[in-house]
């Protein structure tokens, strides 16, 4: 093989082993913020959940006092 013919064989590998290394440094990346969002999601679907209690909560709540309401005219 030629030396200019060797140069352009070497530099080949040398850009592949760039972009190898380059894409595995992405993926990695990618993965770290797919982690990051799995996890607020996460956290998001407990704070759902918790509104949702409080919510139930509320509305027997606002049905008591209206019930309450309703005896205390009631009685007058």
């Amino acid at each position: 093989m030629s030396d200019a013919v060797k140069k352009a064989v070497a530099a080949l590998i040398a850009a592949l082993a760039v972009q190898t290394v380059g894409g595995l440094v992405w993926a990695g990346g990618a993965a770290a913020r797919i982690a990051t969002l799995e996890q607020r999601v996460g956290e998001q679907r407990l704070v759902a959940e918790r509104l949702a209690r409080l919510e139930t909560q509320g509305e027997a709540t606002a049905a008591a006092v209206e019930r309450i309401e309703r005896r205390l005219e009631g009685a007058r």
